[in-house]
């Protein structure tokens, strides 16, 4: 029966009972999430410091942003962490995810290895790495553990200041919030690999194809809808880094370290411009909802193709 049919014959009681079942849902999403929307977009035509009076100020706003160079580049920093975990974490993943596919020995105590690092708090995270990358010294010895042991195998050349170099604190950070987040695209894809029909690769092997065929075939074409939910989902979160960093860099946020987000605490904690700060969260929202739907049109594209 047409399900359109079928709503029209429902009496507007049943129908209210129905509804009834999607209220809390439907409350808590306006709640949470559409009043805070147009409440930070509201508060970022206006100049207001947190307390007092707000003194509507236009676009003014938006137009001092658009000249902010330290804003920019804090965009272009998390753009760089984005693409390190596009490539380097989401290759990982996929290997691992292939490789845990296989019949392998212990492949059971590698997926609950591999999910280990998601789980863990981003704080104990920033906090182990940032002992790991120290580099201070205590009498006479070095406190990092990466650099003891570059001090240990007779590499002292190689010591260095990772989280304090502006050439390498940036990477650091990359790499950290990669090794944070691959097990949830391990996970997504090893789920994404098994729903493919074994039977797939056996008609490609048949037809005298080999691993490589097959992988670029077979598991490729089938996994792009995953794949493209696992793009999505990293670029989302590395745009927003922000807890890791500052557990991470905790001697204190430097230019070089500056992302979107420490960008707009700063400017609520620091100058209290509260404002400019949401100004800025409405910037930041438009640049995802962009990119997001970018993807998801290019998803459907390359499912038509």
């Amino acid at each position: 029966m047409d399900t359109r049919a079928l709503a029209i014959k429902l009496k507007p009681l049943d129908a209210f009972k129905n509804f009834l079942f999607v209220l809390p849902a439907v409350l808590i999403f306006l709640i949470f999430y559409i009043y805070p929307f147009f409440e930070l977009f509201r508060l970022s035509l206006y100049q207001w410091q947190g307390i007092g009076p707000q003194i509507f100020v236009g676009l003014q706003n938006f137009q001092e942003l658009a000249g902010d160079k330290v804003w920019w580049d804090s965009v272009g920093h998390a753009g760089y962490i984005t693409l390190i975990a596009l490539t380097f974490q989401n290759v990982l993943a996929f290997a691992l995810a292939l490789a845990c596919d296989r019949e392998i020995r212990m492949k059971r105590f590698y997926r609950v290895v591999f999910f280990i690092p998601p789980v863990l708090s981003e704080v104990v995270v920033g906090l182990l790495w940032n002992w790991i990358l120290n580099s201070g010294t205590q009498n006479g010895q070095q406190i990092g553990l990466l650099n003891h042991f570059l001090v240990q195998s007779g590499l002292p050349q190689l010591v260095h200041g990772w989280l304090s170099d502006p050439k390498t604190a940036l990477s650091c950070i990359a790499i950290v919030h990669s090794w944070k987040g691959f097990g949830w695209g391990f996970i997504m894809l090893l789920a994404g690999l098994q729903t493919i029909d074994r039977q797939l690769y056996e008609a490609a092997k048949v037809d005298g194809a080999g691993g490589w065929s097959a992988f670029w075939n077979v598991t490729i074409p089938m996994m792009m809808p995953v794949i493209m939910v696992v793009v999505i989902l990293t670029v989302l979160g590395s745009m927003q880094v922000f807890v890791l960093i500052l557990s991470l860099v905790n001697q204190g946020l430097v230019y070089h370290t500056e992302v979107p987000v420490t960008r707009i605490l700063s400017s609520m904690h620091e100058t209290h411009q509260f404002g400019y700060a949401c100004a800025q969260a409405v910037i930041l929202g438009a640049i995802l909802v962009a990119v997001a739907f970018f993807l998801k049109k290019m998803s459907s594209y390359m499912k038509q193709v």
